[in-house]
C-alpha cells in the first residue's frame, strides 16, 4: 500500500493533535515546561479566558498530560497545580523543535526572546532526527515511510 492508499482515521499526528494541536494548548504546555504551575499565572501569562484555561487544562488532565496536585497557601482555600506527567514531559523534544524552528524563522532581528541551553556548557539546544540504531543526524531524503502494522484501506 501507499500512503494515499491508507486511511487516516487512526493517524497517529492526527490523534496527538487532537489532544495538543490548539494554540492555547500548545501555549500551555510551552508555559508548564518553563515552570508555570497555577492557574492565576497560566491566564496572566499565556493571556486567555479562565474559561478557556479552564477547559485546555481539564482536557490535560484527562489525557493524563497534565496532573492536579493540592496546595494551600496560609488562610486561604486548597487549591490546585498543574503538573507535567512524564507523558507530558515526552513533549518536551517536540517543543524544542517547535522553539528552534520559530528562533530560526519568526524572532525578532535581534533574536529570541527567551533561550534554552544545556545547563553544563551554556550551548543552546538543537533538535536532531536520528533512528533507533544511533545514526544521527538524518535528513528528510534518508527516511522513508512504511505501511505501519495497523495501517487499513479507507473504509
Amino acid at each position: 500500500m501507499e500512503w494515499l492508499e491508507l486511511s487516516t482515521d487512526n493517524c497517529t499526528v492526527q490523534r496527538a493533535l487532537a489532544l495538543i494541536g490548539e494554540k492555547w494548548t500548545l501555549l500551555v504546555l510551552r508555559d508548564a515546561m518553563n515552570g508555570v504551575r497555577r492557574f492565576d499565572d497560566f491566564r496572566r501569562h499565556v493571556g486567555l479566558s479562565e474559561a478557556v484555561l479552564a477547559d485546555r487544562l481539564r482536557k490535560l488532565v484527562a489525557a493524563g498530560i497534565m496532573e492536579t496536585v493540592p496546595y494551600r497557601q496560609p488562610g486561604l482555600r486548597t487549591r490546585h497545580e498543574y503538573k507535567l506527567t512524564p507523558k507530558g514531559w515526552d513533549l518536551w523534544p517536540a517543543m524544542i523543535a517547535l522553539k528552534q524552528w520559530g528562533d530560526r524563522y519568526t524572532a525578532d532581528p535581534g533574536g529570541p526572546p527567551w533561550e534554552v541551553g544545556h545547563r553544563d556548557c551554556g550551548a543552546r539546544l538543537q533538535t536532531v532526527v536520528g533512528c533507533a540504531a544511533g545514526h544521527r543526524p538524518l535528513t528528510p531524503f534518508q527516511a522513508e515511510g512504511r505501511v505501519g502494522a495497523s495501517a487499513r484501506r479507507p473504509e
